[in-house]
């Protein structure tokens, strides 16, 4: 299949990318640095001629309120236009477990990335899975402070990213396949708890501090659960800790 990847150069896109060329497909890289740009619609119709399936796996480089559901709302609508003018059978979003109550920052853009993509004519599968091991990483680079991390208190169930692209890729070649799924890792933790196991391995930062930020309307969401997966999510390895040795071995 001739498949086009949004956001092909991040985290997830990248993944997919690699997944699907794999598996023998048809991979349409959609970036910047090829000349399309999603938010302001240049050079995607181009992009998706001759694609069979879209997959968004763009993310936002913003995480202010307004901003964000700004950004993704338009990528919605604007992929959504490409893609039935190029006939296009499916998209495939990933997105994010538990965000419905969530009414700021990255999550309630994620809400009108989803609310943008189901308001379209091309037919929409939506995979939402749990933050991803590698967003301990992120935690740390964006938290530390000196020798102290400062993480949120959240509660979550840590997912291998390319776990989520091998099921973003399934979605998006099975003729067959649900509208929506989501997927979660094997156990449920504390975000901070993991970070220190990171930053442990890494040798750096010497703390890791768990802190609630009064200011996030939704703080007490994140700390009480609402990120993890309902009982229909599909629970899949690796575990955190399997991850960590897999990519941080443990100095024997």
């Amino acid at each position: 299949m001739r498949i086009a990847i949004v956001g092909a150069s991040g985290r997830i896109g990248r993944e997919v990318v690699d997944v699907l060329k794999n598996r023998g497909h048809d991979v349409v890289a959609v970036t910047r640095s090829s000349g399309v740009d999603v938010h302001t619609g240049r050079g995607l119709e181009r992009a998706l001629i001759g694609a069979e399936v879209v997959v968004d796996a763009v993310n936002a480089a913003t995480t202010e309120t307004e901003a964000v559901r700004e950004f993704f709302g338009t990528v919605a609508t604007n992929v959504q236009r490409a893609a039935a003018a190029a006939g296009v059978r499916r998209i495939v979003l990933v997105s994010i477990i538990g965000i419905d109550p969530f009414t700021s920052g990255h999550y309630a853009g994620k809400l009108a990335h989803e609310h943008g993509y189901l308001a379209g004519p091309v037919p929409v599968r939506i995979l939402r899975a749990a933050q991803f091991h590698e967003f301990t990483e992120m935690m740390l680079d964006w938290t530390t402070s000196g020798d102290t991390a400062h993480v949120p208190e959240v509660r979550t169930q840590l997912v291998a990213a390319r776990t989520v692209a091998e099921h973003l890729a399934d979605l998006a070649v099975d003729e067959s396949g649900p509208d929506r799924v989501e997927i979660a890792g094997p156990e449920a933790l504390n975000l901070a708890a993991a970070v220190t196991k990171l930053a442990a391995r890494r040798g750096a930062p010497a703390r890791v501090t768990e802190i609630s930020d009064r200011n996030d309307p939704d703080q007490r969401r994140q700390a009480e659960g609402a990120l993890l997966p309902g009982p229909g999510a599909i629970p899949t390895g690796p575990t955190f800790d399997e991850w960590l040795d897999q990519h941080y071995p443990p100095v024997r």
